[in-house]
């Protein structure tokens, strides 16, 4: 779906994942600072963004009205009054809300609004700032039409990949913390690299090229990974005797535990905060 030229975006919530999606638009070319408002209560923490040409303030009204695109990356429990400020700017024919909040349904926030919005949810990944992000998107409530606006301008961000929305807690912790596990793995491998014999400086960066190149290898061949290992596991070789011991030690069954966990967990963020708001 082609997007309009001028089309203005108000990310309200300007911490982490607010940031990295301003980056990520103005990286791909085809929007300018200026086309992009960053609300945050702590507005001089985003003096950097300022002097770039972005437009950043307190005000979440003032930026809805400026407005096309609404970007909502608040906390869970920040949602309800965030959506209770903006509801009397926000106008059906005119925005399409979209949604970072991990575990808060489309339904529920058109029911904060109490118009019949476009409502669109993703769920990004923090390399979204450098136009590698997996970002899921799913609606129930939105037209065919602002799913597609929104798939196009996340498609400069990344890969994307429309989904159910029963599904986007399970992209969540796959995805949107699954980041973090991939990260993590990449330190552990690091730390392994100076355990025998590299430098820090050295271990981390022959780390991070080697787990890009695996993720490059997937994508590119569309293979299974065992198919790619198995072409590095030599009988009574050195990577089979490492794997083996990684298993005995629980490195599978940790990363399927930390993903149902981070799933779990998101399931209950918005509902839990809500009870306690009660």
């Amino acid at each position: 779906m082609e997007i309009p030229d001028n089309l203005k975006f108000a990310i309200l919530g300007g911490g982490n994942i607010g940031q990295a999606i301003a980056k990520g638009l103005v990286a791909s070319g085809r929007f300018s600072p200026e086309q992009i408002i960053i609300t945050r209560r702590k507005v001089h923490l985003l003096e950097e963004f300022a002097q770039q040409g972005y437009i950043t303030q307190v005000d979440n009204r003032d930026a809805v009205r400026r407005a096309d695109i609404i970007i909502i990356a608040v906390l869970p429990q920040q949602l309800n009054n965030l959506l209770h400020e903006i509801k009397s700017e926000l106008i059906p024919e005119k925005h399409i809300v979209i949604s970072v909040v991990s575990g808060v349904n489309t339904s529920e926030i058109i029911r904060h609004i109490g118009k019949n919005i476009p409502v669109v949810r993703i769920m990004p990944t923090m390399a979204i700032a450098i136009q590698e992000s997996m970002t899921c998107i799913a609606s129930k409530q939105a037209t065919k039409e602002a799913i597609k606006l929104t798939k196009s301008i996340f498609d400069l961000l990344g890969e994307t990949l429309v989904i159910n929305e029963e599904q986007m807690i399970p992209a969540t912790a796959l995805c949107g913390c699954g980041i973090a596990f991939f990260l993590r793995a990449i330190r552990a491998a690091s730390q392994g690299g100076i355990e025998i014999g590299f430098h820090p400086y050295e271990a981390l960066p022959m780390a991070a090229q080697t787990a890009k190149g695996a993720a490059a290898l997937l994508l590119s061949m569309k293979n299974h990974p065992e198919m790619e290992i198995d072409k590095v596991t030599t009988p009574e070789g050195c990577t089979i005797s490492g794997l083996n011991e990684m298993e005995h030690q629980g490195f599978s069954s940790a990363m399927i535990k930390g993903i149902i966990t981070s799933a779990e967990k998101a399931a209950k963020l918005y509902n839990s905060r809500s009870e306690e708001e009660k």
